[in-house]
């Protein structure tokens, strides 16, 4: 069988676009993988994996953001026993979530906000012993970005400030100690 040069030259170029193709679409972005990222020696964002099935414990909002607080299975039923308002602590393995959007307007009824882009996701995972050093809780504060649709640990120049540790969140809940570091009151139903 013969095949001409011309041929062989004109396979090659093909060969040679279509690899150039196949570069340039694996080059592509790929969607961040969320749980993939981690605050630098302290907790990552996979600790609260399917938190976006968690039953909602609360609401809140600021004069910049709206959020909704979420917990795990184990923290709910803390909440429904009375806990922290009783005096007890949260259990181990208790987890709770707080999702803060930027606010925008209703466009079905304008005098009230809704979600609009993601802000940021904080967490707390309640571990006696892991978290010995910061009342039994770890903390976690993740940003978003909306631009490129990912998520990266907020550092000490954001606000609240965030360390390489899962302390971070220690100083501005010292203030509630009174209810085992938890803000948050379980919404009535």
């Amino acid at each position: 069988m013969h095949i001409s040069l011309k041929y062989l030259s004109a396979l090659g170029a093909f060969a040679a676009v279509t690899a150039i193709a196949l570069v340039a679409e694996s080059a592509e972005e790929v969607p961040q993988n969320k749980y993939a990222v981690k605050v630098d020696g302290g907790l990552a964002f996979s600790e609260i994996k399917g938190f976006e099935g968690w039953q909602a414990v609360s609401v809140s909002h600021s004069e910049k953001l709206i959020a909704v607080i979420v917990a795990n299975p184990i923290a709910i039923e803390a909440y429904k026993s009375g806990i922290p308002a009783n005096g007890k602590s949260f259990p181990d393995g208790a987890k709770i979530a707080k999702i803060h959007w930027n606010p925008k307007m209703n466009s079905y009824f304008p005098v009230t906000s809704i979600p609009g882009t993601l802000h940021d996701i904080d967490f707390m995972e309640k571990d006696a012993n892991k978290f010995s050093e910061s009342g039994g809780w770890g903390y976690a504060m993740f940003k978003y970005d909306d631009a490129s649709a990912t998520f990266t640990p907020q550092t000490l120049a954001d606000r609240p400030p965030q360390g390489k540790d899962a302390k971070c969140g220690l100083a501005c809940h010292s203030i509630a100690k009174a209810t085992d570091y938890v803000f948050t009151e379980y919404g009535n139903r």
